[in-house]
């Protein structure tokens, strides 16, 4: 095996073969040719970390900061970086996949983007009949009657009088400021996803796995609930946060509808919790096309990888290692890495751990 192309299973091995001095220590240059052999799709070809965030990220494993990984600084890297890297643990959340917004009284096409939200169907299919996820998810956008997002319910609450659009004016996508308190910004869509309602059944050629988890949102009649982690006020979240840290979840594949909605602001919550984060977008149908465009934007400033289906599979057996992934998660342990505290002695719970 050339060390050159691959990660040695063992923490002292893999020590050992990049230390081509052979001085005890790892400068870095000799960690960025780990990253090379770290970063590469299945095909080998390699992904360059750019320079300054290599540099990063070798900054925040050297925790006594004389510009070398030693032994015990490289056991942190070796426990919580390379072997997450290497051995992901991953979870699919399929988003709001349900009858409304597919042939029902939200149906996506019908929006300007104009996009058939059935076409996601098959490829989350196909992954969920192809790819060994640890656990799978299914959200539902699950609502009350009395919502607050239902445009025909916009007598029930007042509209303050700095809102552009007064009740009197409001369509259907509008945009209105209810009085609260406090002041709430509202879109406002036809009555969709009611609780126990045909709409707000998953879609019946969605394959449900055994074993599977559903999250409802959405069920709190004064507030909307875009992301399957918050409500949009943060003020209630759901049970997936706990769901996840209880199967310690490192990276988290998104995909469903709509896409610049539900699926956005709930990868964009995953990003902001420190989950990596893989946004698959084939799976994915949208409302508005500069809205899809903006979404694609505030999520890859933030480290999230946008990928197809087919490129799936790959990553998530650990064969597909992206460098935005791992600098994501590098970014994610600056707080955590032992001895930048206290001197270089490690914590309790990071005693070496030479396993693969």
């Amino acid at each position: 095996m050339s060390f050159e192309s691959e990660i040695p299973e063992d923490m002292d091995a893999c020590f050992s073969a990049f230390d081509k001095d052979g001085d005890g220590y790892l400068n870095k240059g000799e960690f960025e040719c780990i990253c090379r052999a770290l970063f590469r799709s299945d095909r080998g070809k390699i992904y360059s970390l750019e320079k300054d965030q290599l540099d990063e990220v070798f900054n925040i494993f050297d925790a006594n900061k004389d510009d070398l990984l030693d032994r015990e600084e490289f056991v942190f890297c070796w426990n919580h970086w390379i072997k997450t890297i290497v051995r992901p643990v991953s979870v699919f959340l399929v988003v709001d996949v349900q009858n409304d917004f597919i042939s029902g009284t939200l149906n996506i096409s019908r929006c300007s983007a104009q996009q058939n939200p059935l076409e996601v169907i098959e490829p989350i299919n196909k992954l969920l009949d192809t790819v060994n996820f640890d656990t799978v998810f299914y959200s539902l956008d699950w609502h009350p009657t009395d919502h607050v997002s239902f445009i025909d319910n916009i007598s029930q609450r007042k509209v303050h009088s700095s809102s552009a659009v007064s009740a009197e004016d409001a369509q259907t996508y509008d945009t209105v400021i209810f009085e609260g308190p406090p002041l709430m910004n509202q879109r406002l869509w036809p009555r969709h996803c009611v609780q126990d309602s045909w709409g707000a059944e998953l879609h019946k050629d969605l394959k449900i796995v055994d074993n599977s988890v559903k999250v409802c949102k959405g069920t709190n009649p004064e507030v909307d609930s875009y992301s399957v982690f918050w409500d949009n006020k943060k003020i209630t979240k759901t049970n997936l946060v706990d769901q996840l840290e209880e199967r310690g979840i490192t990276d988290i594949y998104v995909c469903g509808l709509a896409y610049d909605v539900c699926v956005g602001a709930t990868a964009l919550d995953a990003l902001n919790i420190g989950y990596r984060t893989v946004l698959v977008e084939d799976c994915c149908r949208g409302v508005d096309l500069l809205d899809i465009e903006k979404t694609k934007n505030a999520l890859t400033e933030k480290h999230c990888v946008i990928v197809n289906s087919n490129q799936v599979k790959a990553m998530v057996e650990g064969r597909d290692r992206r460098p935005e992934l791992g600098y994501k998660l590098a970014i994610e342990l600056r707080d955590k890495v032992p001895g930048c505290e206290n001197g270089g002695n490690f914590k309790s719970g990071d005693e070496p751990d030479e396993t693969g």
